[in-house]
């Protein structure tokens, strides 16, 4: 049998290229040396796409995203990459059929970054991998489009930022909530003043679906000699191959948080965005499996109450509540911010004065009262579908031509690599404070997520 210490030698060959030339601690300066575009594409060059993981989230929603566009942006889908020969030639097979042309297929990043064949990348793979994904990536010369959530550790996020900020590629973090029309209404609200200094801010994301994050069908399809487990490992701790691992791996850590970096990650990104703060001061978080008992290490059950403020002001700020179920609910998560004088309610997406300072209790105080006037956010607002595997999705169809358009001009993106390193804290803070049981809280100094004296790791 293969000594351990050699399968590890093996698995990290290909990644040490561009990880470890990027591992430094990102010490909260933004200002890289800049290094000049390779192969900048002219204005009527077709751009050639490839695509990293044949995914159910890239077959369902991403990729007709990209086909409402592509013709008239001039793009094209050329090649996929993915490690399990099934999902490969699926792939294959399927993008010819879409594009009526012959689709390269290469059995990993490596070869298809060696075959200089793309231009772009759609990178939809498993949670832990995002963030290496794109290091490797912007490495290759490539603009990218990176689902969320960005990272699931902060030695990967230090180094995905510091590499994306100095490649100056073109990236786009799966956040699509950043091109939704009700959502830009909702962030100029709030930044003009008008709505008054936050208070609080509820989050909940509810399911009651046995079989989400499950794919009993393919793990039973699944061998290991059909796959590259090392390369699906990547930095991860070596284990033996584990086909539910491998698939189902929204349901295991360390290859994913599980509720906090599939569904909290879009949620607490719009708090990031409409109060231009970069992550909490702390965490705290309670839950655990009350349900579904079928060997998952990731909690169906969670609430993380977060403290946002000016890191050097603890006397202003606001909490923030992520409640999240898997055992009961419709899938129609609520994102409602409070203030003195009112609710901003994104299911309805409107702004009312529920809940403001009324006349009667303010007198009693010698003060005036604090309501908020009625209004819509948006006048075509189109609310954004929660199944990250729903067609029809328009927020995400918008972000996807934000991005094409963005590769086209050069220009920076709705939801640029720092909105993912950003919701990629406060994703790491949840998970620090669920596995440990801590307060937590980041070490701006530092970029470290710290659980009581230590930095949270795995």
């Amino acid at each position: 049998m293969e000594d351990i210490k050699d399968q590890n030698n093996t698995r990290r060959d290909f990644i040490k290229k561009s990880v470890l030339a990027t591992a430094g601690a990102y010490l909260g300066s933004l200002s890289f040396s800049p290094k000049s575009y390779a192969n900048i594409l002219g204005a009527n060059d077709k751009v050639r796409i490839g695509v990293v993981g044949f995914s159910d989230r890239f077959k369902t929603s991403l990729l007709p995203a990209f086909k409402a566009s592509y013709q008239e942006l001039n793009f094209d889908i050329v090649a996929v990459s993915d490690i399990w020969k099934v999902r490969r030639e699926e792939g294959q097979l399927y993008l010819k059929e879409q594009f009526a042309h012959d689709i390269k297929a290469f059995r990993n990043n490596e070869e298809l970054y060696d075959s200089k064949s793309v231009d772009a990348v759609i990178i939809s793979t498993a949670d832990f991998q995002h963030a290496l994904h794109a290091i490797e990536a912007v490495k290759a010369g490539c603009d990218a489009y990176v689902e969320k959530p960005f990272a699931e550790t902060m030695e990967d996020n230090r180094a995905a930022l510091k590499a994306i900020k100095e490649s100056k590629r073109i990236i786009q973090i799966g956040s699509q909530r950043r091109s939704g029309t009700n959502y830009h209404a909702a962030a100029d609200f709030i930044k003009s003043g008008k709505f008054g200094p936050i208070t609080m801010v509820e989050l909940t994301w509810n399911v009651n679906q046995p079989g989400r994050w499950r794919r009993p069908g393919l793990v039973e399809k699944m061998r290991e000699a059909d796959t590259d487990w090392k390369r699906f490992l990547m930095n991860r701790p070596f284990e033996a191959f584990d086909a539910r691992k491998h698939l189902e791996y929204r349901l295991f850590w360390p290859y994913s948080s599980g509720q906090p970096g599939q569904w909290m990650s879009h949620q607490i990104d719009t708090v990031h965005w409409f109060t231009g703060l970069k992550h909490p001061r702390s965490v705290v978080a309670n839950g655990g499996i009350y349900m579904w008992r079928d060997g998952r290490k990731n909690w169906d059950t969670m609430t993380a109450v977060f403290d946002y403020g000016p890191a050097d002001d603890l006397t202003s700020g606001f909490q923030v509540t992520f409640a999240s179920r898997m055992h009961n609910g419709d899938e129609n998560p609520k994102e409602i911010y409070y203030s003195n004088g009112g609710e901003l309610n994104l299911n309805t997406n409107m702004v009312t004065p529920t809940g403001g300072l009324q006349l009667h209790h303010a007198q009693a105080m010698n003060m005036q009262a604090n309501l908020l006037p009625t209004q819509s956010l948006a006048a075509n607002s189109v609310k954004t579908v929660s199944s990250a595997n729903t067609g029809g999705d328009v927020t995400t169809t918008a972000h996807m031509r934000n991005w094409m358009e963005c590769v086209r001009s050069k220009k920076e993106t709705n939801a640029p690599v720092e909105a993912g390193y950003s919701h990629s804290i406060a994703c790491i803070m949840t998970n620090a404070a669920a596995r440990t049981g801590e307060k937590v809280v980041f070490d701006e100094k530092k970029q470290e997520v710290m659980a009581g004296n230590k930095v949270f790791k795995y």
